[in-house]
């Protein structure tokens, strides 16, 4: 049997709205030799027919059709079922530009000291206009990776990278304690183990809009990126990290007794808590008590009287007025 050069690794819940568009934009790549491996997760809507429907008419595709699981555990599914020695993401609301895996797998060819390479993005609404964001570009070196991880500048973008199987398998592939920045982790994990860039090229397109899961998981998904922050620090440091084996996180008031020391809670809330100030779904979550926490230890008050009213428009008014009166409280 002939062994592809790359597996695209798709993981699917209801994605028929866009599933179609994301599988062409693969089955359209100059580089064509590769297994395109989707799973649905236990989808309720017509994505199990669409993953057939394509099945059937390309041998490229592999379906994998089963109960719903999580996305962690499909992403772990996804690279034990891959025969390919190179693993390329792929969402299923994304779509490749017809040079994306070309261009990845001529940079790891000649480059055996990186184990993961992404891309630049266009990032485009669900409509497929363009989405402004003002954020700098993921790097395009392993330098500039390690100092974007210093800064919380972004790292790469998941749908968008390729990284050599063997490699991920080795450090425990994704973490299920970090549910909705599992990727997050992964990279900090492999940091120390190979070098990671991005080709400097807008090989993906990237789509945003309400129902994704960085919207609809805001809190827990700056939450776990605190922690994965803080345990890539303790690893750096040389000491243990205690979520190596964690199935899930303990609650933020629980991360002192994990890491053996205090103040790591606060720590977490200190650098989750500006990040909430615009999220609708974030202020209407257990994001607000976090903030509210946050305040009452001291921390920064910049741009929370903008929050107040931003949560009277958001149609909070008991929570505009419950942070109105914290912010009055005397430090």
């Amino acid at each position: 049997m002939h062994l592809p050069a790359i597996t695209v690794a798709m993981s699917v819940y209801n994605g028929e709205r866009f599933l179609a568009e994301a599988i062409d934009s693969v089955l359209a790549q100059t580089f064509t030799d590769f297994e395109l491996l989707i799973l649905d997760d236990g989808s309720t809507d017509r994505t199990a027919g669409i993953i057939r429907a394509y099945a059937a008419q390309d041998p490229r595709v592999r379906p994998i059709i089963r109960e719903n699981r999580g996305l962690v555990a499909s992403l772990n599914e996804l690279l034990a079922e891959a025969r390919a020695p190179l693993v390329a993401r792929m969402d299923a609301d994304d779509v490749c530009l017809p040079q994306r895996f070309a261009r990845q797998i001529a940079f790891l060819n000649v480059r055996p000291d990186h184990g993961v390479v992404g891309c630049w993005c266009d990032d485009i609404d669900q409509n497929g206009q363009p989405y402004p964001l003002s954020a700098p570009p993921h790097p395009d070196s392993h330098e500039g990776f390690l100092e974007a991880i210093e800064h919380g500048w972004p790292l790469l973008a998941h749908p968008a990278v390729m990284y050599r199987r063997d490699l991920v398998l080795s450090v425990g592939g994704y973490h299920a304690a970090f549910k909705h920045c599992e990727d997050l982790d992964l990279w900090l994990r492999l940091a120390t183990r190979t070098r990671i860039a991005n080709i400097p090229e807008r090989l993906i397109r990237y789509r945003h809009y309400a129902e994704q899961v960085s919207s609809r998981h805001a809190t827990q998904q700056q939450i776990g990126a605190a922690v994965a922050k803080i345990a890539y620090g303790e690893r750096l440091a040389g000491r243990t990290d205690p979520t190596e084996k964690l199935d899930r996180l303990p609650p933020v008031d629980g991360l002192d007794e994990l890491f053996g020391r205090e103040g790591i809670a606060r720590e977490v809330r200190r650098r989750v808590a500006p990040g909430l100030l615009y999220s609708r779904a974030g202020l209407r979550d257990e994001g607000f008590d976090l903030l509210v926490r946050h305040l009452r230890e001291g921390g920064s008050r910049d741009g929370m009287w903008r929050t107040v009213a931003r949560l009277v428009r958001f149609g909070e008014p008991a929570r505009a007025a419950r942070l109105a009166a914290t912010l009055a409280m005397k430090q």
